[in-house]
Order: structure tokens, then C-alpha cells, then sequence
């Protein structure tokens, strides 16, 4: 595995500490800027919604920049959202540093998935993206308590110039460890970039990724009342499962990398199939602790940890440029935003375990999603040969030295 791969997950590890931060200091933030904490959720909400629909954007808008530059441009952008953070005097400053965060975010995780793909054999493009996702996944297992406790330690404003620095480090790692690259083969003319989205098929399996990450934070974005309300636990055991969680996804994303090129549908259909059944658990035994721990865990092994075959099956609907890249990240954002606001409201009416239910609803659905491709009998034409096994290098995509 190139380097590089390993350096773009750790730009990506600094915007997903930067997403999270909010959540974990939702107190300190109210105080600082006499604001009310359901104000300062909406921080959160505004930084998803800067990502689904700004990110985009700004990827076309540096459509004609030769790669790595578009990198350290979007570094530049989300350092200047970070330090804004980090100096805010009101919560207008705050709201507009996330959205700037966020917008910067999207792109940089289209770009830098792209750059993955380009500097890997088709064999190993699956495990490439695993490792690029990693940053992700680590993101949530070490970046956000990490962040946390700074803020706790040190005031919430040393948190933001703590991921500031972050950005800075990964920024010059990037420099030093990612090659110079022109465009990917294609890109710079507009038309033919969006051409792409014409096909009816991607948008298909846009929706299953959707649907994965949907269901997955139905369930995430409330396991802490869950657990301490319904399962018992006391606040200060949270954590410790939190990280349980966090390091699943880890598992679960490498075992997914490695199989995600070969057996691309079986993996998503199966590890929706499981999801399926681990929400279902949970929905019906939240209140017995040691099944509860099992299917939380089991929802971190087959949930977020799909990425490497989603990211795989669209670029072999379409291509593995930053556009489309960034267009299924703002799709999977979309599904965040569905999952935990959805959820939310789930709960005024039916109770915590109703975002549970939803997840499984949102599972169902995913699946379903899966149907016309596995009717089609997966054929090389629709990005798998028979057998699930991977058609030979329909990325589309070279490098420019």
C-alpha cells in the first residue's frame, strides 16, 4: 500500500475530529457563546448540511486544479474554518466557521478517495479505500474523546486550535508524502463531469448507501441514552462502550477492505442482512445488558464499515473522480442527517427504542435497494462478472505526473 494512502487518512482523521468536536462539548459551547445547547446542536446540523450540499460545489469549482493542489487548498479552507472556530466571539462567527468546515470537508473526502484509487492497482483498490477510511473510523474512536477531554481540560476554544495544529501537521505530511498529480483523465470539462449522473442506476446505488448509513446512526446517534436509560449502564461506563464501538468499526472496516473488490454486492447484501438483524436485537432487547453490548457491537462491525464496498460499487457505476466521489460522500452525510433527526423525532413520539426501529426500516429498504442489481444476475456490464467478482479495471482513471 502506497504511503500516500495512509497520509490522506490522516487529512481525513482531522476533518472527522473537527465534525465531531461539537457533540462533545455541546456545554462549554452554550457558556462561551451564551448560547442554549439545542442551539448549539444545531452546529452539528449545519456542518452536515455544508458537507451534503456546499461539498459538492467546491469540488467543481476546482475541477481544472491539478490534485494534490486542490488538497492543500481545502486544507487552507478548513484551517481558516478551525481557527475561526477557535476565535469565534458569537454564535453567527461559530455558525459560519462550521459551514466553511464543512463545505471543505466534503471535497477534501472526494478528493483524496479519488487520489486512493489512482495510486493503487485495481486489485487493491478496496483495501486502499479501507485504509483511506480509516481515518473515519478513528476519527470516532480517538479523535472526537480526544477533542473532548482537550476542551474539558483546556476550555473548548483550545480544542479547535488542537485540530487547527492537526490540520497544519497532516497538510505538510501531505506535501511531503503524496505525489504531484495532474487532473484525473476526464475532468476539467463540466458537461462530461456531470454527464455521469444522468444514469438512473448510479442514483440507485446512491440510495443503498443512504440507506447503510441511515440505519447505522438511527442507532448511533442515541445509543448513550439508550444504554444508561433503557440497558442500565451508569454514564461513566458510556465511554468505555463508545470505544468498544469505535474500535468494531476499525475491525470491521479492514475485514470489508479486503473483500470489498472481490465479492462487492455479497458484502453490502450480506452486511445489511446483519445489520438488519443486530437493530432488530437491540429493538427488542435493550434492556438486557449483555445482548444489548452484542448487537451495539455488531452494529458498529457491519454499519459505517460498508464504506470500502460502497465506494467500490459506485465507481464502478460511474468513475473514481473527486466529483462523483463527493457526491455519494454528501449522499452518505444525507443519511446521517436522516438517521439522527429522524430518530430524534421517533423519540418525542414512541420512546428510545424507536430510532432502533427506524434503522431497521432504513436496513430493510437497503436491501431492497440491492434487488434489481442481484435480479440482473450481476453481470460484468452492471460492475460485477458472475460470482461477484470484480470486472477488470472499469475505474477510468490514470495518473498525470
Amino acid at each position: 500500500m502506497p504511503r500516500a494512502v495512509y497520509v490522506l487518512a490522516l487529512g481525513i482523521f482531522a476533518m472527522v475530529t473537527s465534525e465531531f468536536v461539537v457533540a462533545g462539548l455541546m456545554p462549554q459551547l452554550a457558556d462561551g457563546l451564551d448560547a442554549t445547547v439545542p442551539q448549539i446542536g444545531y452546529l452539528i446540523t449545519a456542518f452536515a448540511a455544508a458537507m451534503a450540499f456546499g461539498g459538492p460545489f467546491l469540488t467543481v469549482a476546482l475541477l481544472r486544479t491539478r490534485q494534490k493542489s486542490a488538497l492543500m487548498i481545502l486544507f487552507a479552507v478548513f484551517l481558516v474554518g478551525n481557527v475561526l472556530a477557535a476565535t469565534a466571539t458569537s454564535y453567527g462567527v461559530m455558525l459560519a466557521a462550521r459551514l466553511i468546515s464543512g463545505v471543505a470537508s466534503q471535497a477534501f473526502f472526494g478528493v483524496a478517495v479519488s487520489i486512493s484509487v489512482q495510486l493503487t492497482r485495481p486489485e487493491m483498490r478496496g483495501r486502499a479505500i479501507a485504509a483511506v477510511m480509516n481515518g473515519l473510523m478513528l476519527g470516532t474512536l480517538l479523535g472526537m474523546p480526544l477533542s473532548t477531554l482537550i476542551g474539558e481540560r483546556f476550555g473548548w476554544r483550545a480544542a479547535f486550535w488542537a485540530i487547527s495544529a492537526l490540520t497544519v501537521l497532516a497538510a505538510l505530511c501531505t506535501i511531503v508524502g503524496v505525489p504531484s498529480l495532474g487532473r484525473a483523465e476526464g475532468t476539467g470539462n463540466l458537461r462530461e463531469e456531470l454527464a455521469v449522473f444522468r444514469k438512473r442506476r448510479l442514483w440507485l446505488v446512491f440510495s443503498t448507501s443512504t440507506m447503510i448509513i441511515g440505519a447505522t446512526f438511527a442507532a448511533f446517534s442515541y445509543l448513550n441514552p439508550i444504554m444508561t436509560e433503557i440497558t442500565g449502564f451508569s454514564t461513566g461506563t458510556v465511554p468505555l462502550l463508545l470505544i468498544a464501538y469505535g474500535a468494531a468499526t476499525v475491525i470491521g472496516n479492514s475485514v470489508v477492505g479486503r473483500l470489498a473488490d472481490r465479492y462487492t454486492l455479497r458484502v453490502l447484501g450480506g452486511g445489511l442482512a446483519l445489520n438488519l438483524a443486530f437493530l432488530t436485537g437491540f429493538a427488542l432487547f435493550a434492556d438486557v445488558p449483555v445482548l444489548a453490548v452484542v448487537c451495539m457491537l455488531g452494529i458498529g462491525l457491519v454499519g459505517v464499515t460498508m464504506n470500502p464496498a460502497m465506494v467500490t460499487r459506485v465507481q464502478r457505476t460511474a468513475n473514481a473522480r473527486a466529483l462523483v466521489n463527493t457526491v455519494h460522500s454528501s449522499c452518505i452525510t444525507l443519511g446521517v442527517m436522516i438517521g439522527s433527526s429522524v430518530g430524534g423525532l421517533a423519540i418525542n413520539g414512541f420512546g428510545l427504542r424507536a430510532p432502533l426501529w427506524l434503522g431497521t426500516v432504513l436496513a430493510a429498504a437497503g436491501l431492497v435497494t440491492l434487488l434489481p442489481e442481484v435480479i440482473r444476475g450481476r453481470r460484468a456490464k452492471g460492475g460485477e462478472e458472475p460470482g461477484g467478482r470484480a470486472a477488470p479495471d472499469p475505474a477510468g482513471v490514470c495518473v498525470r505526473q
